[in-house]
């Protein structure tokens, strides 16, 4: 069975890489980000372009641009957190980041983003002071296999 939880994903942020490939993602020193607890989802989309011929009355499907998307991190929110705070501090920058996520089987993603938005919900008396992060992908996103 290769399906597995999510439990013990980690995601991280450093500066971006020399070289938009694992081995330059690989040296580059991260941080991960504390108290993480959605990912979210990501991945490449592709438009899709239609073509209408008169002729046949079929439409025609292509793909067209794609873009790899943009993950969204729901977190409790820790001032005292290197990798949130990392994160606040690339939010009012117009660089990019390198983002590791590493999965439970010891699998990783890396790619850069931007990060767009770092949010506060203080929520009512029975929550916890929650957050969430939204980055914008900006490179491919480079999968590395476990060891």
């Amino acid at each position: 069975m290769t399906a597995r939880t999510s439990a013990g994903t980690v995601v991280s942020i450093g500066p971006a890489p020399a070289t938009l490939n694992a081995e330059g993602f690989n040296a580059v020193t991260v941080q991960a980000i504390g108290e993480v607890t959605d990912a979210g989802e990501y991945g490449k989309v592709f438009a899709l372009v239609t073509h209408n011929p008169l002729s046949s009355r079929k439409t025609e499907k292509y793909k067209g641009s794609f873009n790899n998307g943009s993950i969204t991190l729901a977190l409790a929110l820790d001032e005292a957190d290197a990798g949130q705070v990392a994160a606040r501090s690339a939010l009012e920058t117009d660089d990019s980041f390198t983002i590791k996520v590493t999965k439970q089987d010891g699998s990783i993603d890396f790619f850069t983003a931007q990060v767009m938005s770092f949010t506060t919900s203080v929520g009512s008396v029975d929550s916890i002071e929650s957050g969430s992060i939204m980055l914008e992908i900006d490179s491919n996103i480079v999968p590395v296999a476990a060891a």
